[in-house]
């Protein structure tokens, strides 16, 4: 059978990149920021290889996740079409495809700098890890924020090489966001996973505590924007960004209860992909605009 391209994109969710890709871009410019005046950098060919590094890597986490969880998935209804289980990719297809991502991530890494490049075996190994660990522990919600977390603090070392608060302080908000909202999401299986005997928050304490262990984690999200701003080199610009990043992250814990899961894809897609980049937007613009 030929595989189209946008088969290979459906199966990567090439548009939930907009979860962490904002991140990056925050990385990225505060790193620029970071360099003293007069001092140049070519800046567009390493901007393309970090968002080359964010989409390959990415690409490779999914890519695993659908082939090692092709079993469960054919029996979810929930995602029983999907492309593995419905015949669109064979497995094998999709294990050579994570191994291609996986090796230009790493090439990428390679031509930013050397301590990205040896750093990104560890990047593969807590993304790639991810897709087992619902397989022995409810903290996998947790492990998957870690991977993502990883877009703001990576894209700072490609511009700088070395490590600095304010970033890591975006890769924790960003780790506790993606955690809660990660929790939400997984409400929907929360049936099927108990049937399966897979691992998950919501199969651990229960709908209504699952949610409120993802309110807390949001919470925590907003204090460490806060921390970042507090120390960053911000101004009225991003205090607005910030306060349009909690109200939304608000919004998201009021669109889902415990006896009303119905608008669980709004919150998780359309709340949380919105929360990402406007908040990106005000960060960036305060950084170039406000004196």
């Amino acid at each position: 059978m030929k595989i189209g391209v946008v088969n290979y994109f459906k199966l990567i969710k090439f548009s939930h990149t907009v979860f962490a890709m904002p991140f990056a871009f925050i990385g990225f410019f505060l790193g620029l920021q970071a360099f003293p005046a007069g001092v140049e950098i070519e800046a567009m060919p390493l901007l393309l290889l970090v968002v080359g590094c964010m989409v390959f890597a990415r690409s490779a986490a999914m890519a695993f996740n659908r082939y090692l969880d092709r079993y469960f998935d054919a029996l979810n209804p929930r995602t029983e079409l999907r492309e593995i289980p419905v015949g669109l990719i064979a497995p094998q297809q999709a294990l050579w495809f994570t191994v291609g991502m996986a090796v230009l991530f790493i090439g990428c890494a390679w031509m930013i700098n050397t301590l990205c490049f040896f750093l990104s075996p560890v990047a593969l190994f807590i993304i790639l890890g991810y897709s087992y660990t619902k397989r022995f522990t409810p903290l996998c919600h947790i492990v998957l924020g870690a991977g993502l977390s990883l877009a703001p603090i990576g894209a700072y070392l490609a511009v700088t090489s070395h490590f600095a608060w304010v970033p890591l302080f975006f890769s924790f908000a960003l780790l506790t966001w993606v955690s809660g909202f990660d929790i939400i999401y997984a409400l929907q299986d929360e049936d099927f996973d108990r049937r399966q005997h897979l691992f998950s928050i919501p199969v651990w304490l229960g709908i209504k505590k699952a949610l409120t262990v993802s309110r807390f984690l949001h919470a925590i999200s907003f204090i460490f924007i806060g921390l970042a701003g507090w120390y960053g080199p911000f101004g009225w610009l991003y205090w607005g960004g910030a306060i349009l990043y909690g109200s939304l992250l608000f919004y998201q814990q009021w669109l889902v209860s415990p006896h009303d899961l119905s608008r669980v894809n709004l919150a998780f897609m359309t709340v949380n992909g919105g929360a990402s980049i406007l908040f990106s937007i005000f960060v960036i613009s305060d950084l170039y605009l406000v004196v």
